[in-house]
């Protein structure tokens, strides 16, 4: 897989993850609660992971192929 499709399916991942995020912030207050649990702990930690992923990914291959090398 070269780097253009990588890089754009964390994109995607990150946009698609965004989504249930912006509608935990702009939901009802009667909706939250059934909400918290998966925009806390799928939708946000995937979205950043994805994120730091597409920012510093570079990094972190390269410490990898040095470390099996």
């Amino acid at each position: 897989m070269n780097s253009a499709i990588q890089r754009s399916i964390f994109r995607w991942i990150h946009i698609v993850f965004s989504i249930p995020i912006l509608g935990y912030i702009y939901s009802p207050f009667e909706k939250l609660p059934g909400y918290a649990f998966p925009t806390r702990y799928i939708f946000f930690p995937g979205m950043v992971l994805s994120g730091l992923w597409m920012w510093k990914g570079h990094v972190v291959r390269r410490l990898l192929s040095k470390r099996s090398a």
